[in-house]
């Protein structure tokens, strides 16, 4: 393991420089004054309130009038403008009527954070204004507040969930890069060789994952408690809770990729796999997409993957002030997925024959 640079890249390298590099991106957490521009079809004094209130907000900024969605889209061609707001002509006769109205928003998706500001914002004026409107109408007003992320930002959202991704990840990456590096020196494509008659499969299996859990522990550590503190994410998570998550966790990824990356014949091929699959196991992790929103299918799915309740955990202890006992049908998942792809670990290397 030591004499592969690949190897050593994967399981020290990226897991001490992506997160800093990542975090460090997203540290502002928000962006402001995000320019938009407005289509008002209405020509109110309501519609120029809404106007007004987009205008006066931190993350939103006005910066023309255009009479179509025509002029508003040169300027969103131009990137003089990263986002419209329609105002359609039957606005204000529909909330004097009591009806529902609508503002129609577009966004350029290609800027997620300026994509986040100009929804988020237009999302909290409307609903600003129609709390005022349920108490002219003696109504029961609601109001809009933040829990466990109290600046709504970015980093803080997704950085843990990022963070126990890396770790599946980069196992997965190194153990696949040492095991394709076995088959392509192996002709027969043993995962190992006895060395003394005494030797067993179940020796090899214990010893290689001790390697990689002793190694992953320290690296573990760093990046749920290291990382977040360095650029002041939320981290209320308590030491020992924290260490009963992240046992099983860390033995599951291990025997996981060892199950997986069994079928490697060249050590290039796990970097496709694991890659390509990075983004997909982010969303049906059920934290960057709504579990609820997903189809059972694809829950059945996740399941499969230590990320999956690995995430949950660690979002519910590190920012939202779980305990143990909170979060223990994750633990006693991921101590499930240990045992079962311990099994087939020991399953496939026990097929490999004796000398």
């Amino acid at each position: 393991m030591f004499k592969d640079e690949g190897v050593l890249m994967f399981f020290i390298l990226v897991p001490m420089v992506y997160p800093l590099l990542y975090s460090w991106i997203y540290n502002n957490e928000t962006v402001r004054d995000v320019p938009v521009v407005v289509v008002d079809d209405c020509h109110s004094k309501t519609s120029r309130t809404l106007a007004h209130k987009m205008d006066a907000s931190p993350d939103v900024s006005v910066v023309a009038y255009v009479p179509n969605l025509d002029e508003a889209q040169r300027y969103m061609a131009s990137q003089d403008a990263f986002g419209i707001i329609y105002i359609p002509s039957d606005f204000d006769r529909r909330l004097c009527r009591g009806e529902q109205a609508t503002v129609s928003v577009y966004c350029d998706m290609s800027l997620l954070l300026a994509y986040k500001a100009i929804y988020v914002t237009a999302m909290a004026v409307t609903g600003d204004m129609n709390a005022d409107l349920q108490m002219k109408s003696k109504g029961e007003p609601f109001a809009e507040v933040a829990i466990f992320n109290p600046a709504q930002g970015y980093g803080t959202f997704i950085l843990p969930a990022v963070l126990m991704l890396i770790i599946q990840q980069t196992l997965a990456l190194g153990i696949g890069m040492i095991t394709g590096t076995q088959r392509e020196r192996n002709p027969h494509r043993r995962l190992w060789t006895p060395q003394r008659p005494s030797d067993s499969f179940l020796s090899v299996v214990i010893g290689k994952s001790l390697v990689y859990f002793l190694i992953y522990a320290v690296m573990s550590a760093y990046l749920t408690c290291v990382v977040p503190r360095l650029f002041s994410f939320i981290q209320i998570a308590r030491p020992w809770d924290m260490v009963a998550l992240l046992v099983p966790f860390i033995l599951a990824c291990i025997f996981f990729a060892m199950t997986v990356t069994s079928v490697v014949r060249y050590r290039e091929n796990v970097i496709l796999i694991v890659v390509f699959m990075s983004v997909p196991l982010m969303f049906i992790s059920g934290l960057s997409w709504p579990q609820s929103n997903i189809s059972w299918w694809w829950q059945s799915v996740s399941w499969l993957f230590p990320s999956t309740f690995g995430i949950q955990g660690f979002v519910r202890l590190s920012e939202m002030g779980a305990s143990l006992s909170d979060i223990l049908p994750h633990v006693v998942a991921l101590w499930a997925q240990a045992l079962f792809y311990f099994l087939t670990t020991c399953i496939i290397y026990g097929r490999t024959p004796s000398r």
